[in-house]
């Protein structure tokens, strides 16, 4: 709590003209969040939050449910394969996405020697390397509270449901994702929120031609040496994070009920 009061504190300063903060208690850091350049960036954040949130959790379903439905003595070494590669470290592992998707890259090697595509396709940087980047980051997020929310269900009502003719889609829809509802909403806010925060992906796989908060927080800090502005834009993320966490921890309330 120490260094979120430190901050607050410093978003009611005001900026010196040395980069330094000149205490004033003012509010007017609050008020420039909400001129255009600033609402811009924060409204392309939400919307890149939303499509990956989206993404991940619909990938990360079909995963813990085929995990889910394979053999119990199975289930822990595909878990470990989905972990393992997150034992390295974060920016080796997004550095190695360059080389995959880089116009000398594996992908485009491939595509070259298959004679599928002759030309390299300009994958670096651009939306599309971004969106990988942030796929392959938090699919294990997305994956594991889905994987756990069906594996402590009572799976024996997929076969009964089968059994009196249920067909994939009404199974899915009136089993298995009110079973996982759980998991789903606690993987959606598991990756929304920090998908908003996330620069290194934004910077080495787009260019930095994405900005999100993440980028606008490390150019006001260190650009614009403007230590209040970026302490006003940390504590409006702080309270929209605590907003998202209230709402998500009632839905869930209400979806367990319902399920159970």
């Amino acid at each position: 709590m120490i260094p979120l009061v430190l901050v607050f504190r410093d978003s009611l300063d005001a900026p010196s003209i040395y980069g330094g903060v000149t205490s004033k208690l003012t509010v007017s850091n609050y008020t420039t969040i909400f001129q255009s350049t600033y609402l811009g960036v924060i409204r392309h954040s939400l919307l890149v939050a939303a499509e990956n949130t989206i993404l991940c959790v619909s990938v990360g379903y079909c995963v813990a449910y085929w995990i889910v439905t394979r053999p119990p003595s199975r289930q822990p070494i595909l878990i470990l394969l989905l972990i393992v590669p997150f034992w390295t470290d974060f920016i080796v592992r997004t550095f190695t996405w360059i080389n995959l998707l880089s116009d000398q890259g594996v992908l485009n090697g491939l595509l070259r020697v298959t004679g599928i595509h002759r030309t390299p396709l300009q994958l670096i940087p651009s939306s599309t390397a971004v969106f990988i980047g942030l796929l392959y980051a938090f699919l294990p997020t997305a994956v594991l509270p889905i994987y756990a929310a069906l594996r402590n269900s009572d799976l024996t009502l997929l076969e009964a449901a089968e059994d009196l003719g249920c067909g994939r889609i009404a199974l899915h829809r009136r089993i298995v994702f009110p079973l996982a509802s759980v998991g789903v909403l606690a993987s959606a806010l598991l990756i929304f929120v920090p998908t908003m925060g996330v620069y290194v992906i934004t910077v080495l796989l787009g260019g930095g031609k994405q900005l999100l908060i993440g980028n606008l927080l490390e150019t006001v800090y260190l650009e614009f040496r403007d230590i209040p502005l970026g302490a006003a834009i940390s504590i409006v993320m702080v309270v929209f994070m605590l907003v998202t966490l209230a709402v998500v921890a009632t839905a869930s309330n209400v979806l367990r009920k319902r399920v159970q």
